[in-house]
């Protein structure tokens, strides 16, 4: 006899590996890994999560109001077009099963964010992905992957792992180029770190037409990873779509909660955009002056390519870091095996960086 029988697709995901959280016998760690917020949350958050434990006999509002009334506020948005989710992984995966199944094709770029490819073989599509140009996605190249099979192409905007990212214009021209009936999806998870002058998070996208959605995180400027919190940005009819087959309770409380609070304290996220600001070109400078090649990002965190000698390649760079207590992102799983990602820190763990790279290269 056999047991049930999982949907076409599943068995061929190998389940997420988050970035790694602890070193065997060492005391003080230094974690480098998951891109979280260098300050932590706004002690604002922090004392609205708090604040909520006696209420948690409590269901939290199902519709997420006052949080979407306050992301509307925050951005100039149309808080009736804003869905919120347990982090964005869950909005970008809704989206993949309410747009694409099984003989779909999910269209992506050669090192984007990985979950795009689980999403795809989760809802039984088939990923597909495009030819990157220095590690960027380039729209020549997404655009030559459409087929009528295409129904969603998700994009990272700045793009995890590389830092790198379309300017307005390009992203415009990747949706003019789009057939009318395929989804677009801007994942702008990084968008609160990105200040250069051609950048766009996608809103304007959004409301241009009825085919593209922009989703939005917690976890990164907010320092929220923990609370699960993420939002999208859609067209009415996809904010429909989303609120029939989400969970009806799919954001707690404390995580509403504490969202609102790290909206409301635009002094915090100002600090931790002027952190990032100074201390990502910091390290970039210090990183490239031993050697390394270290290419560009907006986002809150750089990625390195390391030598190909037996001495200095990546993997000699993650034992040699981890003996000093501090840990990377290996980024073999997503094609690029000669690299290491590593976060925008506080001060003292970029030091620790800088001076643990010098030595190693040495």
């Amino acid at each position: 006899m056999t047991g049930p029988t999982p949907r076409p697709g599943i068995l061929d995901i190998s389940p997420y590996v988050p970035g790694k959280s602890s070193i065997s016998g060492a005391s003080k760690i230094i974690k480098l890994s998951s891109n979280e917020g260098a300050l932590g949350p706004s002690p604002r958050a922090v004392e609205a999560y708090i604040a909520s434990a006696g209420e948690l006999h409590r269901y939290p509002d199902g519709d997420s109001t006052e949080l979407r009334q306050v992301i509307g506020e925050r951005h100039g948005l149309d808080p009736n077009r804003i869905v919120c989710g347990a982090g964005s992984d869950e909005l970008l995966y809704l989206l993949g099963r309410g747009y694409a199944g099984p003989g779909d094709e999910v269209l992506t770029h050669a090192h984007a964010f990985v979950m795009y490819e689980l999403v795809a073989l989760g809802v039984g599509a088939t990923p597909i992905k495009a030819d990157e140009v220095s590690l960027t996605a380039n729209v020549d190249n997404l655009l030559a992957r459409v087929t009528p099979r295409t129904r969603v192409v998700y994009l990272a905007n700045p793009n995890n792992p590389t830092g790198s990212y379309l300017p307005q214009d390009e992203l415009k021209r990747l949706r003019a180029g789009l057939p009318d009936d395929v989804l677009l999806v801007i994942d702008a998870a990084y968008a609160e770190y990105a200040t250069v002058n051609d950048y766009t998070a996608g809103a304007e996208l959004v409301d241009a037409g009825d085919n593209t959605v922009m989703t939005r995180t917690f976890s990164k400027a907010y320092a929220l990873g923990g609370a699960r919190l993420g939002w999208a940005y859609c067209p009415p009819a996809i904010a429909d779509v989303l609120n029939r087959i989400r969970g009806p309770f799919n954001v707690s409380m404390p995580a509403q909660a504490a969202g609102v609070a790290a909206l409301r304290d635009t002094e915090f996220l100002a600090k931790s955009r002027d952190h990032n600001a100074t201390w990502l070109p910091w390290l970039s400078e210090r990183l490239t002056a031993t050697g390394l090649a270290v290419y560009p990002s907006i986002g809150n965190f750089v990625l390195v390519r390391f030598p190909e000698d037996a001495e200095h390649n990546a993997l000699a760079a993650i034992n040699f870091m981890q003996g000093r207590g501090i840990i990377p992102r290996d980024t073999s799983g997503v094609g690029l095996p000669g690299c290491l990602r590593i976060t925008i820190g506080r001060e003292d763990e970029m030091r620790a960086v800088a001076d643990a790279l010098t030595d190693f290269m040495i």
